[in-house]
């Protein structure tokens, strides 16, 4: 799939004190990038870590975009997607009046999540008992 040259694709996650959570989202927006298939993509964060929505769907609108797919990486239909994602895109619309900004819906409920969850669960079936996810627990370094 071959977006037109002028649509962009905005990834939204929540954020995360956790520097490599929000990486991961980062690099996500490059493997889009990478392939082709978008020709603008940026990642944006609700909060918790840089760029925020609204600067990243700025950065969009700069880099020539006239119309923009807001992209949820969350799991549900929450309050964050009900109430502030769609906030962020009022603000961006009225900000931009002659750019389209369409928000999408969360990653779940899907089959597609539930073969990942399936395929998770075969995998920690997998795993020795010991294999813990190592997480900093004094990020700060105090």
């Amino acid at each position: 799939m071959k977006l037109d040259e002028k649509t962009a694709v905005l990834l939204i996650a929540h954020g995360s004190r956790h520097a490599p959570a929000n990486a991961d989202l980062h690099r996500l927006a490059e493997r889009f990038a990478d392939s082709g298939a978008f020709p603008i993509v940026a990642a944006s964060f609700l909060e918790l870590a840089e760029p925020d929505i609204g600067t990243a769907g700025d950065q969009c609108v700069d880099r020539g975009a006239d119309r923009v797919l807001m992209v949820p990486y969350f799991l549900s239909e929450g309050i964050h997607l009900t109430r502030d994602l769609t906030a962020a895109r009022d603000e961006l619309s009225a900000r931009h009046p002659g750019v389209s900004f369409t928000l999408g819906k969360p990653l779940g409920p899907d089959p597609l999540l539930d073969r990942l969850v399936i395929e998770r669960v075969r995998q920690t079936e997998d795993e020795s008992p010991q294999r813990a996810i190592a997480l900093d627990a004094n990020p700060a370094g105090s």
